[in-house]
């Protein structure tokens, strides 16, 4: 961060210091110059010449003030230069800062004004080396020159300004970038936790209700609904480990465990049937193997979402999985059931897992759509793309 003094401007740099010393010497060089030829001049009389080199001097130390006030210094360098040819030097370097920082209206104002003082000046006072003419074109020649090279340096700073900010602007875009991508990072593993949380859950909801109900119930069934009890709290756990550990570490989507894929689904279904559940798989697919990964776990959170959803809002109900499609036609997935044989109580947070399938779906490529059936039950279904060369 640039240091600043009080006032708010910014304090001169080593770099500064050099170039304001630099300047104030070549005006102070230029004025004792013009201070000699004055002195061998016999046409200038000793007080105009003392009076002029005064003004000079004053001009010279002026320089220090080009910073703070360029637009004022080069005002005030005007009837100074004037009358005083050893302010020669001083005038121009305040031109030179105009144009360095200020736009072109102040500078060609300004030297557009000196240029029309020029031939008057050297009417009144001629330079003995020099004719008129030439000395006319000579000063022109040297003011065009001057206001030109501080043009270029303002230019060049401005495009140096500018690269900065386009530089850190890019650098801007780059950090937001980066924060989506891990905002849409932890939303996908946020999805990918509420589907693998929720069929664990209900799993043991279902199981401790049984336990909760059936206090007499037989040993082996007790024993069987502890031991899914049990499996379940413990995938749950190691799931929700693995996700945690993502989160801590960065890693991808690919780390822990294999992603469940279409090949899955038996084993899905077999879970869910052993938790009491009535579950009928219409699976058409030939090759479950061929289906490319992420379509295949697409459509396996599907139907996983697609029975938790039937155990907590339609229990008892049978639910039946259908799949069906070849390469170049895209996969089907439906997941339906009719309604209850009972009341279901409300269930808070409902909704929330078809919202993300139905992105995680849109970002695949494919479709999903849900809603009640005509004879009041409810319907998962949802195409998702399979690509020939797959």
């Amino acid at each position: 961060m640039e240091r600043t003094r009080r006032g708010g401007r910014p304090r001169r740099t080593v770099r500064d210091w050099v170039v304001d010393f630099g300047c104030f010497l070549l005006a102070v060089v230029i004025a004792v110059a013009a201070a000699n030829t004055l002195t061998h001049d016999p046409n200038t009389p000793h007080g105009l010449a003392v009076a002029d080199q005064w003004l000079g001097a004053l001009a010279c130390a002026a320089v220090w003030l080009r910073r703070r006030w360029p637009l004022g210094l080069a005002i005030a360098m005007i009837p100074v230069g004037v009358v005083s040819n050893t302010a020669g030097g001083a005038d121009l370097i305040a031109l030179f800062t105009l144009a360095v920082h200020r736009p072109f209206k102040y500078v060609g104002w300004l030297a557009g004004i000196q240029l029309a003082l020029l031939p008057a000046f050297y009417w009144l006072r001629p330079d003995p080396d020099l004719p008129y003419l030439a000395a006319v074109a000579v000063t022109a020649l040297l003011t065009a020159t001057v206001v030109g090279w501080g043009m270029f340096v303002r230019s060049k700073r401005q495009l140096m300004l500018s690269l900065r900010d386009r530089a850190r602007r890019a650098e801007t875009e780059a950090e937001l970038r980066a924060e989506q991508a891990q905002r849409l990072a932890r939303e996908a593993i946020a999805r990918e936790m509420h589907d693998v949380l929720a069929h664990r859950l209900t799993l043991l909801s279902v199981h401790a209700g049984a336990l909760e109900f059936r206090p007499d119930a037989p040993q082996e069934e007790v024993a069987r609904a502890a031991g899914v009890i049990r499996e379940s709290a413990h995938e749950a756990l190691q799931d929700l480990r693995e996700i945690i550990g993502v989160l801590r570490a960065g890693d991808s989507d690919d780390a822990g465990r294999p992603q469940p894929t279409l090949g899955a689904l038996d084993g899905l279904v077999a879970e869910s049937r052993s938790a009491g559940m009535k579950v009928v798989l219409d699976n058409r697919v030939a090759d479950p193997s061929a289906v490319p990964a992420s379509v295949g776990r697409t459509a396996y959170r599907i139907a996983q979402e697609g029975l938790t959803n039937a155990r907590k809002h339609a229990p008892g109900a049978e639910v039946t999985v259908s799949l069906s499609g070849a390469p170049g036609t895209g996969l089907a997935v439906s997941v339906g059931n009719p309604p209850p044989p009972g009341g279901v109580p409300h269930v808070p947070g409902s909704g929330q897992g078809l919202i993300g399938l139905t992105e995680r779906a849109t970002l695949t490529g494919g479709r999903l759509e849900h809603g009640g059936t005509g004879d009041g039950g409810f319907e998962v279904r949802a195409w998702l793309p399979w690509g020939a060369a797959s």
